[in-house]
């Protein structure tokens, strides 16, 4: 980690690893002075997809300014002419850290992400940190699943499923507070069927609800939708607590 000047920001979408990441962040001292959201249209090879408009309100629990990424700013020439989605993703994602960059006091500093063990996430992040001249804190990059669960509910974050894509998970995953015991359950869904203990592999998602770098927490009125192997919650309402 380098001292140069400027300011932190953190690719953020509201789910229990880029929270972990920006909470790691916070612990260790780092000027993280924006979340940056995006939200992508459909499935995406790059990004945190379900709930990502809930980063909004987990953002003003958090007290930090939000920059969101919509999906109009995905250009569908520039995918098919790049051969490659997760390049052509990147592209509004490094324009908007690029106008951070010339917007903010010294500019940008780092980037937290939190990436766990993809290869095609980090490298192409790593890339962009090349690009901007900035670091890279990535405090979940290639350490164990269940230490990292632990410490999560250790440190006090509650998550919850909001989506699950994997065999072994049911319908009954979908608005589930991930504890203790679900994670034991985890742990027993990959040795049987292979399912990431931390859903790393897009097996599920989740919203961190409330953890110690919240003022408030968010609370949730949904549905829940299922087609027999994948489900997604609805969110009918959302609002911050006391």
């Amino acid at each position: 980690m380098s001292d140069q000047q400027g300011q932190w920001v953190s690719l953020f979408s509201g789910g229990k690893d880029s929270s972990w990441a920006l909470y790691r962040a916070l612990e260790s001292g780092l000027d993280v002075t924006r979340l940056l959201t995006v939200h992508p249209e459909g499935d995406s090879y790059m990004y945190h997809v379900p709930a990502t408009e809930l980063a909004a309100l987990a953002a003003e629990s958090i007290g930090i300014p939000l920059v969101e990424v919509e999906p109009d700013d995905f250009g569908a020439d520039d995918a098919e002419e790049s051969g490659a989605q997760g390049d052509a993703e990147l592209r509004p994602l490094e324009a908007a850290l690029r106008d951070l960059d010339a917007d903010l006091s010294g500019g940008i500093a780092g980037l937290t992400a939190g990436a766990v063990e993809s290869e095609y996430q980090t490298s192409r992040i790593e890339g962009l940190c090349d690009r901007l001249d900035a670091d890279l804190f990535a405090p979940l990059w290639r350490e164990d699943p269940r230490e990292l669960a632990d410490a999560m509910l250790e440190a006090g974050f509650e998550i919850t499923v909001v989506r699950v894509a994997a065999y072994g998970l049911d319908e009954s995953w979908l608005g589930r507070t991930l504890d203790a015991e679900a994670f034991e359950e985890l742990e027993g869904l990959n040795e049987s069927h292979g399912v990431h203990i931390l859903g790393e592999g897009g097996e599920f998602e989740t919203l961190v609800t409330d953890g110690p770098h919240m003022d408030r927490p968010i609370e949730l009125e949904y549905d829940t939708e299922w087609d027999g192997t994948r489900g997604t919650i609805r969110v009918e309402d959302a609002r911050l607590g006391s």
